[in-house]
């Protein structure tokens, strides 16, 4: 397995584990809950996820592997580490309805934004420069 295989397989987890936070984080804004603790963990574990994708990215970079549109995918892929904890603190850690509403539409957000990634090529393929 390349590193470019297993960059792919974790950004299609990226994908589903971010559908599955705000899907998770709607029904908890539907219910009138607080956020959780465990919400919290998996905020920080998809933006780790993130990270783990743009350190994949960097090392076959650093290869002399090229996708596309370098700049582009870098600047998406920093958004996505990002964005999540940025959300976080502009809410400066609040946990209620509203909070688990914005945080239910950020990550369907980040969803359709990785979808387009993968749509517009812009996450590959890696190759060497022409």
């Amino acid at each position: 397995m390349t590193l470019n295989d297993l960059s792919s397989i974790l950004f299609n987890a990226y994908i589903l584990f971010t559908v599955i936070l705000g899907v998770w984080s709607l029904l908890m804004s539907a219910r009138n809950q607080s956020i959780s603790g465990n919400f919290w963990g998996a905020v920080a574990t998809i933006s780790i996820l993130a990270a783990i994708i743009l350190g994949c990215g960097v090392i076959m970079f650093a290869q002399g592997l090229r996708p596309e549109r370098p700049l582009i995918y870098f600047l998406y892929m920093v958004y996505l580490v990002i964005i999540l904890p940025g959300l976080f603190t502009l809410m400066r850690g609040r946990d209620d309805r509203s909070a688990a509403m914005a945080f239910g539409l950020l990550c369907f957000f980040n969803a359709f934004t990785a979808l387009s990634m993968l749509q517009r090529h812009v996450l590959g393929p890696w190759l060497p420069p022409a």
